[in-house]
């Protein structure tokens, strides 16, 4: 379980993004909506360890990973999949999947991976993760990589950008392979309507607040009336 005990974060330049969010997480799926600028890639970025928190504390079942680092968290059970993910010139796919696995994984083994995210194995095991993929190959790359590491926290920052072309339903069923895997919790940031409707529960943030937090069929209908009307979820 994850939780955030009365946790803010201001910027460098003293604007205030998080404030004062105290919430449990401890489903299959749970996604975190709300309008642009609300503060959801910030509290992504809190869980990860990229950033930490002004005020609060947070716990992964019971222990306190407030001051740990992003290695220390990733040790420890939570895998971050970047809105941009990045390159590593000189690593082949194959490599890549390897180190996310923390095993040497097989030629069998990476490319049953890379087929899960609709990429032909042949064309990209033996590919160095640099400049010559698309930022939609790299997304579909780093969720073959959070799939092979099997996680029991993992956490994805708009997953669906870039991979227009890929059927949203190979998405969801991504999703729902990795969690048979782990039996773990997959938190998704994202305003897609077909992401969002496969959650179990949805967080809303509105302006840094948790305004909303509840069973999928509760929450969902009120998205739209978030900030006064402010339509923010997108169709698939």
């Amino acid at each position: 379980m994850l939780e955030f005990k009365n946790v803010s974060y201001d910027a460098p330049n003293g604007k205030s993004i998080i404030k004062n969010v105290s919430l449990k997480i401890d489903d299959r799926f749970v996604a975190i909506t709300g309008p642009n600028g609300s503060g959801k890639s910030t509290m992504a970025k809190l869980i990860a360890g990229i950033i930490t928190p002004t005020e609060g504390r947070i716990y992964l079942d019971g222990i306190d990973i407030t001051d740990m680092s992003i290695t220390e968290r990733a040790k420890n059970g939570i895998s971050f999949a970047f809105q941009q993910p990045v390159r590593f010139k000189g690593i082949t796919v194959k490599d890549l999947i390897s180190i996310a696995a923390g095993k040497s994984t097989n030629i069998s083994e990476a490319c049953a991976y890379l087929s899960e995210v609709g990429l032909c194995a042949k064309d990209y095991i033996n590919r160095e993760v640099d400049g010559s993929l698309s930022g939609g190959e790299l997304k579909r790359i780093e969720i073959a990589m959070i799939n092979a590491r099997g996680t029991k926290l993992s956490v994805f920052d708009e997953p669906e950008a870039g991979i227009d072309l890929w059927s949203f339903n190979n998405l969801i069923k991504v999703f729902e392979q990795m969690y048979e895997r782990t039996k773990g919790t997959i938190v998704i940031i994202s305003h897609q309507e077909r992401i969002l409707n496969i959650a179990d529960k949805i967080i809303v943030l509105a302006g840094g607040e948790v305004v909303e937090y509840g069973e999928k069929d509760r929450v969902f209908p009120t998205l739209m009336d978030v900030q006064a009307g402010c339509r923010f979820t997108q169709k698939a």
